[in-house]
């Protein structure tokens, strides 16, 4: 009985220790529990607010929410009493090892969240990038999925788009069109020069500020090449490409001013007869 007693009377100092352990610990979880929907819910406003991909936008929430609960139970634990050096040091190597059997999942990983941050392309955009070109459907945790013109769908990985090239068609609201146009060294260049000008300034998707250039660029083989260089509304890109290849040649064709291919003359020489 005398042990019991003994429990007995020191019953409430410990339920004060331990008790107030435990208040404490619950108070640090609520408080941790709090601050992780706190920097979750600011992160996703944020990224949401600059039009990132919402698969991301998602796990980066979640992976921070995790985080944080993670150092919350961990602080909980040592609150309670329990070692949590061991622990630490456990989830620590084992940590590593997952970083190791997953690094180029981790790689992809990290490729995409700087993609979503920086921003050198986004849904929609026609690129070049991991040597392919598309329009940009999606840019996920892991891989970026483009869409060709013949819509094919190509899924690249993220590490693969971020470190190499990007050629962004779309980041631009005006592209400029760049052509060649050959005329025969017959053709009067004034005339020829004229007719090009007036079909690019007939088209109504030419801007007219910045100017279209005309020049004579380059005298070939067997052309005089004029570049023809209008600037247009990158949405109007190929309209325009095709409707002034298009009218061009039926211009210069109307006008009588030659479009010369490459021609090969070929001379042969007689040889003397051998005497028998």
């Amino acid at each position: 009985m005398g042990s019991f007693d003994s429990i007995l009377d020191q019953a409430p100092d410990l339920i004060m220790v331990y008790g107030t352990r435990i208040l404490l610990a619950l108070v640090i979880f609520i408080i941790g529990r709090w601050i992780a929907k706190l920097v979750a819910g600011g992160l996703t406003r944020v990224m949401t607010k600059r039009d990132m991909d919402k698969t991301v936008v998602g796990f980066v929430a979640n992976m921070a929410s995790a985080i944080i609960t993670a150092f919350t139970i961990i602080a909980v634990l040592g609150q309670l009493g329990v070692q949590t050096a061991s622990l630490v040091a456990v989830l620590g190597a084992a940590g590593l090892a997952v970083g190791l059997a997953l690094q180029g999942s981790l790689s992809n990983f990290a490729s995409g969240v700087l993609l979503v941050v920086f921003r050198p392309c986004k849904a929609g955009d026609y690129v070049e990038a991991a040597g392919v070109a598309g329009t940009v459907e999606e840019i996920s945790i892991f891989s970026t999925t483009l869409v060709t013109p013949d819509n094919k769908r190509i899924v690249a990985p993220n590490s693969a788009v971020m470190n190499g090239v990007i050629v962004n068609y779309s980041a631009k609201d005006q592209r400029r069109v760049d052509m060649v146009v050959g005329v025969s060294y017959d053709a009067d260049l004034r005339e020829a020069q004229a007719v090009i000008r007036d079909v690019v300034n007939q088209h109504e998707l030419v801007l007219k500020d910045p100017e279209p250039t005309i020049e004579v660029m380059d005298l070939g083989a067997s052309s005089v090449d004029f570049v023809v260089r209008p600037w247009v509304k990158t949405a109007d890109y190929w309209t325009v490409r095709f409707d002034l290849v298009r009218e061009i040649k039926l211009r210069l064709d109307n006008e009588g001013i030659g479009i010369p291919y490459p021609q090969m003359d070929v001379h042969v020489k007689a040889l003397p007869e051998r005497q028998g």
